[in-house]
């Protein structure tokens, strides 16, 4: 497992000119450029909040603003769509690379390195774009935004620990492949991003707790939206929880790397 950090910070020019390259190709073709980056979880909030803000608008205590429930949703879409984007994209990875992995002689860790820094990039631009936007609507967010990093971070760790596990599986078991998206749809609707939590039945509540994505979540709606510091208490679990899944991860690719390329 050292090796395999080590060999990460070895081929560090490698990874950060390939991240490079995947956002100048998704840029030069494109006359909108970095805006197609940030305009499809922007559409979604548009959608969500003209359907469902005369529903759930006057259930956010504590916030006085007429749009309050769109900006609650730019909060969570903030923390899904880095998460989302994160395992999605590891869940092929390997597959989708198979004829570099043939050819070329690199370390496979740098692979998701290379996702993860180009959707680290695109959260950043739609995080730019979620704070002009906060301006228009008159709400601007407090000091708790200091620890957005950490929450960055940490939201990372458990989407490239997960991902990571579910793409070196699906190399070897393509049905992973086909019901990890229908769980992420289920994983978004069982996530407060579109509704409250106040608004689930409290005999589901508990059932809700068991969903990782809840701590981290509610920390972005938190810092973004309340101004509040997130419930460290809550996130301090998942960062045991992301640890356990990235060294997993990474003993379960050093296993898999030498029959990975057959298979591929």
């Amino acid at each position: 497992m050292k090796a395999m950090l080590l060999a990460a910070w070895h081929y560090r020019f490698f990874i950060i000119s390939s991240i490079k390259t995947e956002l100048y190709s998704k840029f030069i073709r494109s006359r909108l450029g970095g805006l197609w980056l940030i305009l499809n979880p922007l559409a979604q909030v548009v959608i969500f909040a003209f359907v469902l803000s005369s529903v759930l608008s006057a259930r956010l205590p504590g916030i006085n603003n007429h749009y309050a429930y769109a900006i609650y949703l730019m909060s969570g879409i903030l923390g899904w769509s880095l998460f989302s984007e994160i395992v999605s994209r590891c869940l092929t990875l390997f597959i989708d690379n198979g004829n570099i992995l043939k050819k070329l002689v690199f370390p496979k860790i740098a692979l998701p390195l290379i996702v993860t820094g180009s959707a680290l990039v695109n959260n950043l631009l739609l995080f730019a774009a979620i704070l002009a936007i906060f301006g228009l609507l008159g709400h601007a967010p407090g000091t708790a935004l200091v620890f957005l990093p950490l929450l960055t971070v940490l939201t990372i760790s458990l989407a490239l620990g997960l991902g990571l596990v579910l793409g070196v599986l699906n190399v070897f078991v393509r049905d992973i492949g086909q019901v990890v998206p229908v769980v992420m749809q289920f994983l978004f609707w069982l996530t407060p991003i579109v509704y409250t939590a106040n608004t689930i039945p409290g005999e589901y509540r508990d059932l809700l707790k068991l969903n990782p994505l809840l701590p981290i979540i509610t920390g972005y709606q938190d810092m973004l939206l309340y101004d509040r510091t997130p419930d460290w208490s809550a996130l301090s679990l998942i960062f045991l929880l992301s640890l356990f899944l990235l060294a997993v991860s990474l003993l379960l690719l050093r296993k898999a790397a030498p029959d990975m390329v057959d298979q591929l």
